[in-house]
């Protein structure tokens, strides 16, 4: 059983997209979960549907937002203080030594975070590379196991399949909570899923078939 799960995304709503249900799974097991929140997502391009936000209001509502999907998933929150769509630019080893220094606070059993090159956006690479690197540079007695999420489409051919495989769909009402929490950004992305239906039973089924299965890399640090 882990002793302390910390989830490092980029954005608000990677970690209610992401992995939701498997921090909801283990916070039902009494484990204590922190998530570190990169930026505050405010380049996003979705402001609500129907439009409620703008270029000036979107980081305070994106933080809101994130607030609340926290409360509803048990976790701690940590705001790192990154501007959104510039991870990729920043200092890759600073980025690293950052986080390592959460980590060694904190001292979790494992961290959850994307798969680096295999994330489709550039913050999700670079931070899931920092945080790879983060835990590579800490004493290998005292590392962490690392969960790592590849969301590209060629993943499984590239990698071939997750080690992790969690089938979250006992636990989805808690998942659609949160995810729906990010209320400026749940709309649109759950739009792509369920095409022209309009009610909300076949919403969630179709966000059930795409968001019911969180899958992970385990990654090995001895290469």
């Amino acid at each position: 059983m882990e002793t302390h799960v910390v989830v490092i995304y980029p954005h608000p709503d990677d970690e209610s997209f992401g992995a939701a249900g498997t921090i909801t799974q283990f916070r039902e097991q009494g484990v204590p979960v922190t998530y570190l929140c990169g930026t505050l997502g405010e380049m996003g391009r979705n402001m609500g549907s129907p439009i409620f936000a703008n270029r000036e209001t979107l980081p305070a509502i994106r933080k809101e937002e994130l607030v609340n999907a926290c409360e509803k998933l048990d976790v701690e929150l940590r705001m790192l203080g990154y501007r959104d769509k510039t991870l990729e630019f920043e200092d890759r080893r600073q980025v690293a030594l950052h986080l390592k220094g959460i980590l060694e606070e904190i001292q979790p059993s494992l961290v959850i975070t994307h798969y680096p090159e295999y994330a489709v956006h550039p913050d999700h690479n670079a931070m899931g590379a920092a945080a790879i690197e983060a835990v590579r540079l800490m004493a290998a007695e005292n590392r962490p196991t690392v969960w790592a999420q590849a969301i590209s489409n060629d993943h499984t051919r590239e990698l071939g399949v997750p080690d992790v495989s969690n089938d979250v769909s006992p636990v989805f009402e808690q998942k659609m909570d949160a995810v729906l929490a990010h209320q400026s950004q749940a709309n649109g992305i759950l739009g792509q899923f369920h095409g022209n239906s309009t009610t909300a039973d076949n919403l969630k089924e179709a966000a059930k078939q795409q968001l019911g299965k969180e899958q992970f890399y385990i990654w090995d640090f001895r290469e």
